[in-house]
């Protein structure tokens, strides 16, 4: 059934048509942007599920060393080689654009690019396994910030997936169709008025001519 406020125009229809030529465009470039999110979504996914294994297993190293190293040694004695670190590290976060979702970029820069300042501690009294425990650590480090910045690149494009999702179904559900009932509608409503002027135009006619010839 048509909105009851569309009026029956010539000048409705032509406006209607274009909005639905517009609906209809913009339902196909939502279309096409919903299935490049999900294509890109699901690499990303696949990314994700690598780096968190690769992850899990270096912190399970990582631990696994502390731990023996926690067994060795006293606990005053791990609390306090671990107590000054000599190390720092500074953050800096970009964003890339995904096809209109801005997702982060990590990067890391140390204080000081020698390797061994990751030791906040002198190895006299230390045991091999807390170095061990560090160096894991160290590494798995670069692994973990790339696997935050992918799951959060994830939260972003599933939120960005279901507001295209949603605005297609309202495209092609609500405003399409109704849009298309409006035209006929109107179409139906014209086509009427037309007929209803040529009947009426007929019976003038003959009016006319009945005056003119005398037709009884």
């Amino acid at each position: 059934m048509a909105g009851k406020t569309v009026t029956p125009t010539r000048m409705v229809l032509n406006q209607l048509k274009g909005r639905l030529k517009t609906a209809r465009r913009g339902h196909k470039l939502l279309k096409d942007k919903r299935d490049e999110l999900m294509r890109q979504f699901m690499d990303v996914v696949k990314e994700n599920k690598v780096l968190r294994e690769r992850v899990e297993d270096g912190l399970t190293a990582a631990f696994a060393s502390l731990q023996v190293a926690s067994s060795i040694m006293s606990p005053e004695m791990l609390e306090q080689a671990l107590l000054y670190p000599r190390q720092s590290v500074e953050l800096d976060m970009k964003f890339k654009n995904i096809m209109s979702v801005n997702v982060p970029r990590y990067s890391f820069t140390t204080k000081n690019n020698d390797p061994s300042e990751i030791y906040p501690y002198g190895f006299a009294q230390t045991s091999g396994e807390l170095d061990d425990a560090l160096d894991r650590m160290a590494q798995v480090f670069e692994d973990m910030l790339q696997l935050a910045e992918v799951e959060k690149s994830m939260q972003l494009m599933a939120q960005e997936i279901e507001k295209t999702r949603r605005r297609v179904n309202a495209l092609e559900y609500v405003m399409i169709p109704e849009l298309e009932t409006n035209i006929k509608y109107i179409t139906m409503k014209l086509e009427e008025n037309e007929n209803s002027t040529k009947v009426r135009l007929m019976k003038v006619k003959e009016m006319v001519l009945q005056d003119a010839h005398n037709y009884s």
